[in-house]
């Protein structure tokens, strides 16, 4: 509860609502730091290629084992005001360019315990502020002058190079080879040429199908659409070659008003000719769509009984109840169009495709639209030994579809192993030499706080961070710029040589989330949290039925 002054005769003004908490000044500060800090270290143990896994378990007892960054703080269930800031700043990283989540919650976390310290020796916020800005604004420039540009027509090393580093770290390790060459080949499936002669891709186009049965090892790209769906009736064909696809958004069923509305019929010769009406506007709808040449039906809705039955008479394979998502690939898979009127369905609507046939896949049925003449959408279908595992395996995926999509939008790489951190590291203590006044200590404090990256690499891969960030300075003071850690030798070397790659536009953005967020929570030196409505009290004597309060306890508490 605060208080404004007191009146004349002592009587204090209560502004807040009744049990509304307060705090102010530092020790705002300092529990906003401290939650945010908390958030960092929970997930340290998991960064790198020898981070450790988290298992996860929600309110309904569902499991969920992952070093995915984001994930964890989804699923840890945050509460704290602050701390929930850092789970902004990893789902900000992995809409943006999909990696990096990690890396930079835990150089969040680290500018703000510097920047604690700073306080604590009366350094203004403010001024912190101003000092982590130049400093992210003299890394960001070290890392554009740093970047090894590539031109994408002429190989595709760095990308598979990048996409390996990107699942290194993943549970999926053991299958990086195999998998990054599927990742890889599905971006450049997908990918379009622009008018400036740049390129684009989008993986949503990826479509990520999993499976529970056999291993990862059996995880194959299918270049076109597979739909968990099997086809609606027994009596139409299972395999069907050149297929002519109708996407169609409307329901094959007859339609009921929007009215109620009642029928008296008395004659039972009118019973049948309204029936046989019924029957014959389904017969005429399959008509429509078979008079077009169509041998492949998708359908978003409902697929009347009887309509299924005239489809099944003329050999036309059907899949009802496909999800908009689905229909929407398979409309870039196809280069079909979706129809959403049945009266306007043309020949020139069709998509084509080489072969849809439905497969069984571990216990479910399934329908593979492939063999798509240059398809703009693709599928990779998923297999593991479990659905934990299987779950992993697409976030692992995932990272490393948007890695090639950050590539392929912008083609340029830094060295990983924390080389490229060291090098803004020490080229900002250079800079900071320049800078008179009290921001020296905050452009000193950002540099340490990048160093962060490769001592949480050398810890979790179980070396001595003081003697690793020892001989790293060295050799980047020597202008070894690729130098880094390479976790699995336990030595420091040159990155480039080991062929880790990630891309600059991941970094860009850990440096932008994480300045903006640390300056957002040093600006915060007041905290106002409302009083929390109470449950109102039960009425005297009870609630009508005899119930003492809610739920039978006296009172209405519950």
């Amino acid at each position: 509860m605060s208080t404004l002054p007191t009146q004349a005769g002592g009587v204090p003004v209560l502004v807040l609502k009744e049990g509304a908490n307060r705090s102010r000044g530092r020790e705002a500060q300092h529990n906003n730091i401290t939650a945010a800090k908390v958030v960092a270290e929970s997930i340290k143990s998991a960064f790198g290629p020898k981070g450790m896994d988290k298992l996860l378990v929600d309110n309904f007892g569902d499991i969920t084992v992952t070093s995915d960054g984001r994930t964890i703080l989804d699923e840890m269930d945050i509460q704290h005001p602050a701390a929930k800031m850092l789970v902004e700043v990893a789902k900000t990283q992995d809409n943006e360019v999909g990696d990096g989540t990690t890396s930079a919650v835990i150089i969040t976390g680290d500018l703000l315990g510097r920047a604690e310290n700073l306080i604590e020796k009366n350094i203004h916020p403010t001024v912190i502020i101003d000092g982590y800005k130049k400093a992210a604004e003299k890394a960001l420039e070290t890392l554009e002058k740093i970047a090894l540009p590539f031109d994408l027509s002429k190989s595709n090393d760095f990308l598979k190079k990048t996409a390996i580093t990107s699942m290194a770290s993943k549970l999926v390790a053991d299958h990086k080879e195999y998998l990054s060459d599927i990742v890889i080949n599905a971006m450049l499936e997908v990918m379009e040429k622009q008018p400036d002669g740049t390129y684009k891709a989008d993986v949503d186009d990826v479509k990520v199908e999993k499976k529970t049965g056999e291993s990862l090892g059996d995880t194959k790209l299918v270049n076109g659409i597979v739909v968990d769906k099997e086809i609606v009736h027994s009596g139409m064909p299972k395999h069907v070659k050149n297929a002519k696809i109708a996407l169609i958004d409307a329901s094959l069923e007859n339609d009921k008003p929007e009215f109620d509305s009642k029928i008296n019929i008395e004659d039972p010769i009118h019973i049948e000719a309204f029936l046989k009406q019924e029957e014959d506007m389904l017969r005429s709808m399959v008509e429509k769509i078979s008079i077009t040449g169509t041998n492949v039906v998708i359908c978003q809705k409902g697929i009347d009984d009887m309509a299924q039955h005239f489809l099944a008479q003329k050999g036309i394979v059907a899949i009802r109840r496909a999800k908009k998502s689905d229909m929407e690939k398979l409309a870039r898979a196809t280069g079909g169009k979706i129809t959403s009127n049945l009266n306007d369905i043309s020949a020139k609507d069709l998509g084509s495709a080489a072969l849809v046939e439905e497969r069984k896949i571990g216990d479910d049925k399934m329908t593979f639209i492939e063999g798509c003449t240059n398809p703009k959408a693709v599928t990779i279908l998923i297999r593991g030994g479990t659905e934990r595992l299987n779950n992993e395996a697409e976030r692992s995926i995932h990272d490393a579809l948007c890695a090639i999509r950050d590539l392929i939008q912008e083609p340029k790489v830094v060295a990983g192993g924390s080389a490229s951190e060291m090098e803004m590291a020490t080229n900002l203590k250079k800079y900071a030499q320049t800078i008179s006044g009290r921001e020296q200590l905050a452009i000193l404090a950002f540099a340490e706080a990048l160093e962060s990256i490769p001592v949480t690499l050398s810890e979790n891969a179980g070396l001595d961070p003081i003697d690793i960030l020892a001989e790293l300075r060295a050799r980047h003071e020597k202008n070894e710029t690729w130098t880094g850690i390479d976790v699995n030798s336990g030595k420091v070397q040159d990155m480039t040589q080991l062929d880790v790659y990630e891309p600059v536009a991941v970094k860009r953005q850990i440096l932008k989330s994480a300045y903006e967020v640390a300056s957002l929570i040093l600006k915060i030196d007041d905290v106002i949290a409302s009083g929390k409505n109470k449950m109102p009290q039960a009425p005297p004597g009870g609630m009508p039925g005899g119930m003492g309060g809610m739920g039978g306890y006296p009172g209405g508490e519950y």
